[in-house]
């Protein structure tokens, strides 16, 4: 007998909520924020429309399902599995944040707080999560093939993210390395920049758009769902040791990107979650392209 679908609630705590954590009472939370020209207000109200939402997502999920909770912090330690509908309860980055830790499951995204939201993830409303939970489930059901990125390394640890990968030195120092497509007796060139990033179409509403325009780049913004990656590398810096004719390209499926260690530390995370990074050192190799896997966006 197969296992009943599990509704998988995905949410982040709210500023209300950090606020007591860190002062311990409404009024002590409400004099800070006064102090500094705001009022409580708008934030409890903000924090009471999620916690509407969420019980409502709640509500909505059918009876012969199993439903579970994860907070943002926890998803590292979250384990998913193949029979889950995940509903990402939040802002559209909280999606990219849960997006990494799937591995094709169905994300029906629900907006909290619409107008202040995008809403380019989180396209729902709490009201239309029971019909948006069955459509998910079911085998015709429709969503949006989301290319995402990865990042797997010599040591097999691996690292997929929806908008970019970052790579580069944990603090602000230089990172040194060779950088060169992932091809058979392809030339690596040595350079020393501030780091490399790597984005999808769903991240060139971002980042990955700030260095596009920054450079005046000629080559195309991704959408969504092309399988295209654009690269850019972070104030290349030119001198005798290391140079700056790799600084930007295109990654098609197939093709990769190898970058290989050469300082001390290197960091790679995803979608800012630098709390959850790969970590590398000398002499090592990490490989970057399309993953086989992508985020299905229930439509």
């Amino acid at each position: 007998m197969s296992l009943a679908p599990r509704a998988v609630l995905v949410h982040r705590t709210t500023e209300y909520e950090e606020l007591l954590a860190r002062h311990g009472t409404h009024g002590q939370a409400a004099f800070f924020l006064s102090s500094r020209g705001r009022s409580i207000d708008e934030v409890v109200r903000r924090h009471r429309r999620t916690q509407q939402a969420l019980a409502d997502v709640a509500a909505a999920v059918p009876l012969q399902w199993r439903q579970s909770r994860v907070e943002r912090a926890d998803l590292d330690r979250f384990l998913f599995g193949p029979e889950d509908v995940v509903a990402v309860v939040g802002q559209d980055g909280l999606v990219a944040n849960a997006a990494k830790y799937l591995s094709g499951q169905p994300v029906v995204g629900i907006d909290t707080d619409p107008g202040r939201n995008p809403g380019v993830l989180v396209r729902h409303r709490p009201r239309d999560a029971a019909a948006l939970l069955r459509a998910a489930a079911s085998p015709g059901g429709t969503a949006d093939e989301l290319t995402m990125v990865e990042a797997v390394a010599d040591d097999t640890q691996r690292l997929l993210a929806l908008n970019e990968i970052y790579l580069g030195p944990p603090g602000h120092q230089t990172a040194r390395y060779r950088l060169g497509p992932d091809a058979p007796d392809a030339a690596a060139e040595p350079q020393a920049s501030s780091g490399v990033l790597v984005g999808t179409g769903t991240g060139a509403t971002g980042w990955l758009r700030s260095l596009w325009q920054e450079r005046r780049s000629e080559l195309r913004l991704p959408a969504p769902t092309d399988p295209r990656l654009l690269w850019f590398v972070r104030e290349a810096w030119p001198s005798p040791a290391t140079g700056t004719s790799l600084v930007a390209g295109e990654l098609g499926r197939g093709q990769g990107l190898r970058l290989t260690v050469e300082s001390d530390r290197v960091v790679v995370f995803g979608d800012g979650m630098e709390t959850d990074a790969l970590e590398l050192t000398w002499g090592q190799t990490v490989r970057l392209g399309i993953s086989a896997t992508s985020l299905r966006l229930t439509l």
